[in-house]
């Protein structure tokens, strides 16, 4: 079998897995985190919410047309002009989106985890509405350019982008906005939150949260491993952007390729399962809600009996 076979055979079973796993997943994250009273309270909760929603956003923009695109065989981001500058557009604005989000819940539990008030009073819902909103607003604004400069190249016929500067941009934001920046904020907010409840004696006189601080660093580890591997491969390509490259090596970076882009969804499809993984109570409020399942220790009234 050769790489480009595997390639498109791995493209197209992993779009459909996650696709049907991670917007199954997603969905029922926005559930809970919307209907759950302890969650509606907390802005990490919250971040939660959002970051659900344009996941799924992501997953439902970007597989949807691979899988459909595998059984008609044509791909329609290189045939409609509106849907290939509206999927770039979406895809890129959502998944900047998505890692904002998961940095933003380090920095609220650095925050809630701190001994100094001032700080901690920082973690509030309604500021992290307002934090929200402008995310939106700016990744919203970022976008325009590509919806405005991505086309179908007439010598490719694929959906590129028709500006040299903005196809020199997209390296410098994969690598510089999703990776550096991103990660570098979350292993400084993160250290910073470690030291916190190192030095806690009692997280709860603090009103911090052992089960989201739990489930906020396993979504972070997913991160990490999710901005590494793309952050290596826009830096070779930099590297190697002046480079003539023969067939063999330009099939061999495809299959990388590949292989890291599928390594990505899975971050966007995942974050339910790392949450049941990660909390006891998060699994425990997912049974209640879905199967109606409740507590053993409800307390039965007692039913007294006449003596005849």
């Amino acid at each position: 079998m050769s790489l480009a076979y595997i390639s498109q055979q791995t493209i197209v079973y992993s779009g459909i897995g996650f696709l049907l796993f991670g917007v199954l997943g997603n969905t029922i994250n926005i559930y809970i985190f919307s209907s759950v009273s302890i969650y509606r309270r907390t802005p990490a909760s919250f971040y939660f919410l959002i970051d659900s929603i344009f996941k799924n956003v992501y997953l439902l923009v970007n597989l949807t047309p691979r899988v459909i695109g595998h059984i008609y065989g044509y791909d329609f981001a290189n045939i409609s002009l509106l849907w290939c500058k509206f999927r770039q557009s979406i895809l890129i604005m959502s998944a900047a989106i998505s890692l904002t989000l998961t940095t933003l819940c380090v920095i609220d539990q650095y925050l809630v985890t701190s001994s100094n008030p001032s700080i901690r009073r920082l973690s509030r819902i309604q500021v992290s509405y307002r934090v929200v909103i402008i995310a939106v607003i700016v990744w919203f604004l970022h976008a325009i350019p590509f919806f405005v400069f991505y086309g179908i190249s007439p010598t490719t016929k694929t959906c590129a982008s028709m500006n040299s500067i903005l196809a020199n941009y997209i390296s410098i934001f994969f690598l510089a906005i999703l990776c550096i920046i991103p990660i570098s904020l979350i292993c400084f907010f993160g250290y910073l939150t470690y030291e916190n409840i190192r030095r806690t004696i009692a997280l709860a006189e603090q009103h911090a949260d052992r089960q989201l601080i739990k489930m906020t660093f396993s979504q972070v580890i997913f991160a990490f491993f999710y901005s590494t591997p793309l952050g290596i491969l826009y830096l070779y390509s930099a590297i190697t952007s002046s480079v003539v490259k023969d067939p063999d090596r330009m099939l061999k970076e495809y299959f990388a390729y590949m292989i890291i882009s599928t390594e990505i969804t899975f971050y966007y499809a995942s974050s339910f399962y790392v949450f049941l993984f990660s909390s006891s109570r998060f699994r425990r409020n997912v049974t209640q809600r879905l199967f109606g399942e409740r507590s053993r220790n409800k307390i039965r009234p007692k039913i007294s009996r006449s003596m005849t």
